[in-house]
């Protein structure tokens, strides 16, 4: 198929609910995108936060072939090889948090923490933050601030609420002997790349255990080295009851987990469960993910990339930019207006961004992107950002 034909048959059967792009991705190397005709894109948005290891990286393709030829599917039932050393892996990230239930997505994740938060705690309430993205299925979906995923989806899950976010005295007041568990993002990825202060994240943590409320940190965006270490609320000294994480979990295959801290109980057989959950292939495709972070420093790398690209961007002289933040890897250029046409100009430009909100320009590259590619993206950006850009959709 050529371009076109495949657009248009993508038209022709897609279900409706993605906005299309007019640009055809094949194939991916490291931190670059190729369209059907070879055309390379830098891309910064790592399939919204998932390719932390890059594009088609060998290892995991390696991983997959050797599994799937030995075994793909098998339900956590029946214990697996592969299952059990990253079981061993993922555990040893976050010490305090020694169980794991692994899951097919971010969403899926959240879910069933949620459910863990519920038995675990015979409590119905959930505190979440304003501005927050954790999913879009039902129970997610209700911790989900922004009212265009919300809109046409009521009633949802009862017994969630949103309080301001970063706003010690707001979650005070809201956590009570009726509340489950707070759920908040570390760095707030889709709500406009706002990191928590560490006060914020240490309150929370401290309001729990004094309300015998639980503690969910959604590192589903954040985790696996994108803010520089592991997972983002280890720069807070602070161990939540339940982590999700997802993404970029598998080095790109479709794949959620729950870590699970002590205070979780009740989770007895029977009271949740996933077919595909923690199937081999992923979990192979897992391991070899864990091996390449772990072994190229990948933490480190985002670190240092992402102190280096921050302190160029805050140089780009433009009277349109509001203010430059994130961390690691993970960073937002807000901007006094719409960035729908700079996020178009960028593409015809061969970078591709994502926005965060409707005046955020995010940038998530792989963690892998060298500096040269660095570089190149500031210059790009720095042409952009100082033009005259219409304030249109």
């Amino acid at each position: 198929m050529n371009a076109q034909q495949i657009i248009d048959t993508e038209n022709k059967h897609t279900s409706g609910v993605y906005a299309k792009q007019t640009l055809t991705i094949v194939r991916g190397q490291g931190a670059s995108l190729f369209d059907v005709n070879g055309v390379e894109y830098l891309d910064c948005s790592s399939g919204h936060g998932v390719a932390n290891l890059g594009h088609a990286h060998p290892k995991i393709a390696e991983a997959l072939y050797k599994q799937a030829n030995t075994l793909i599917t098998l339900f956590e039932s029946f214990p697996n090889d592969q299952r059990a050393m990253l079981m061993e892996k993922i555990t040893a990230l976050v010490p305090g948090l020694d169980r794991v239930f692994f899951c097919n997505s971010g969403t899926e994740a959240v879910e069933a923490a949620f459910k863990f938060a519920r038995i675990s705690t015979g409590r119905k309430n959930f505190i979440a933050a304003m501005r927050a993205f954790h999913g879009r299925t039902y129970g997610s979906l209700s911790a989900t601030f922004n009212k265009k995923y919300r809109e046409g989806f009521e009633p949802l899950l009862p017994g969630v609420s949103h309080v301001s976010y970063n706003n010690i005295e707001a979650l005070d007041k809201a956590v009570n002997e009726e509340t489950a568990a707070v759920i908040l993002e570390v760095v707030q990825g889709e709500g406009g790349v706002y990191p928590a202060s560490l006060e914020y994240i240490q309150a929370a943590r401290r309001i729990c255990d004094e309300r015998g409320a639980l503690l969910i940190v959604d590192e589903i965006q954040t985790g696996f080295g994108r803010t520089g270490k592991m997972f983002a609320v280890q720069h807070y000294g602070v161990t939540p009851d339940l982590l999700t994480c997802a993404k970029s979990l598998a080095g790109g295959v479709p794949m959620g987990a729950v870590l699970i801290g002590a205070n979780i109980k009740n989770l007895v057989p029977g009271v949740h469960g996933s077919t595909f959950g923690g199937n081999p292939l992923s979990c192979a495709a897992a391991n070899a993910a864990l091996d390449v972070i772990l072994g190229e420093d990948l933490p480190g790398q985002a670190a240092a990339k992402g102190a280096y690209l921050m302190e160029k961007l805050k140089k780009i002289e433009s009277p349109n930019i509001r203010e430059v933040r994130g961390i690691g890897l993970m960073i937002g250029i807000e901007m006094k207006q719409k960035v729908t046409p700079y996020i178009k100009t960028l593409q015809e430009k061969k970078i591709i961004a994502l926005n965060a909100g409707l005046t955020v320009i995010r940038l998530l590259p792989p963690l892998v992107i060298t500096y040269e590619q660095i570089d190149h993206l500031v210059d790009v950006l720095t042409e952009v950002l100082t033009s005259e850009m219409q304030n249109a959709e």
